[in-house]
């Protein structure tokens, strides 16, 4: 799986304004605290905002909180709001990718990726990855030496 600049950012800067809590964070200060490009930042959280993860106030006292609880917004979540669906075979949904003859079984492949890669970041949220306390089943997998091969 690769993920882009842009969703590290993304994920980055949501486990932030998670950990932040209640109270605005400024793109400058989300940016210093993940050594983040200030202005790629900012085209990002206005992704996140047109999908409805983030709020942006105004003001001196003003900047970015999260629309909903962290507890409600999974990695699936930011990740499609900056970079679309998840698990795509040259740009289309892997159901809409056709192979033949020998290669016709690599779309149930592709389907079966995405399907894995789902239930791993569907599942985590962003309250979840602010404080450290990954499902148990991302840990065991994580833990898995054969995962950082």
């Amino acid at each position: 799986m690769r993920l882009s600049a842009r969703v590290d950012y993304a994920l980055r800067a949501a486990a932030e304004l998670a950990a932040a809590g209640a109270g605005p964070t400024t793109v400058g200060e989300l940016a210093k605290e993940q050594d983040m490009p200030p202005k790629y930042l900012e085209n990002i959280l206005l992704q996140m905002r047109r999908a409805g993860l983030v709020r942006g106030q105004r003001g001196p006292e003003g900047g970015y909180v999260l629309a909903r609880p962290a507890g409600e917004i999974s990695l699936a979540d930011v990740i499609r709001a900056v970079d679309g669906p998840l698990a795509n075979v040259r740009g289309e949904r892997p159901e809409h990718v056709g192979y033949r003859g020998p290669a016709e079984s690599l779309q149930q492949v592709w389907i079966a990726l995405r399907a894995t890669e789902r239930a791993i970041l569907e599942e985590v949220t962003l309250e979840q990855v602010a404080s450290g306390a990954l499902p148990d089943r991302v840990r065991q997998l994580a833990a898995d030496p054969a995962a950082w091969d």
